[in-house]
């Protein structure tokens, strides 16, 4: 008896040891990779082309989330942290302001290559935030509110990113 508990515990010493040497999973999936259009230092312009702030975009952590650092022209700051989560098939965004607002998000890339995320909490306010790309490499970012429970939609924010030193 003390043979076979003796290579019981032998055996599950080794399925640790085996279990334990696998590498975790990375983030080198194609689906990590679908924010990367926001990546940059950019200067933020309204629609009438006033510049309203400068926000910088990092991958980290190995890329595998994207850290925005934002700034407005005025004394507004902000950070938000993306990343995508493979057992959710999704992107979430959380968001604080140097004003104690913050922000949950959730959502993921459409098949026209936008970015679309919204509230990740169901209720009368409804935040929805979608980043579209442009062939000159500028970012477009349009911040819809809904205060009936997503009835109805009103543009908070539309802001162009162009990348500092662009034209």
């Amino acid at each position: 008896m003390a043979r076979l508990s003796l290579l019981s515990l032998a055996l599950l010493l080794l399925l640790a040891a085996a279990a334990h040497a696998q590498a975790p999973p990375d983030c080198s999936a194609p689906e990590h990779r679908q924010f990367d259009f926001w990546i940059g230092e950019w200067e933020v312009f309204d629609p009438e082309g006033e510049k309203v702030g400068e926000n910088t975009i990092t991958a980290i952590q190995d890329g595998c989330a994207l850290r925005e650092e934002w700034e407005s022209v005025g004394d507004h700051a902000g950070t938000s942290l993306n990343f995508y989560d493979r057992d959710t098939g999704r992107w979430y965004q959380t968001w604080i302001a140097n004003n104690g607002n913050d922000l949950h998000l959730t959502g993921g890339l459409e098949e026209d290559g936008t970015m679309v995320m919204e509230s990740l909490l169901e209720g009368e306010r409804r935040d929805r935030i979608t980043w579209i790309p442009a062939d000159d490499g500028s970012v477009r970012q349009v911040w819809d509110v809904s205060i009936d429970g997503g009835e109805t939609w009103k543009t908070g924010f539309e802001g162009r990113y162009v990348r500092e030193g662009s034209d």
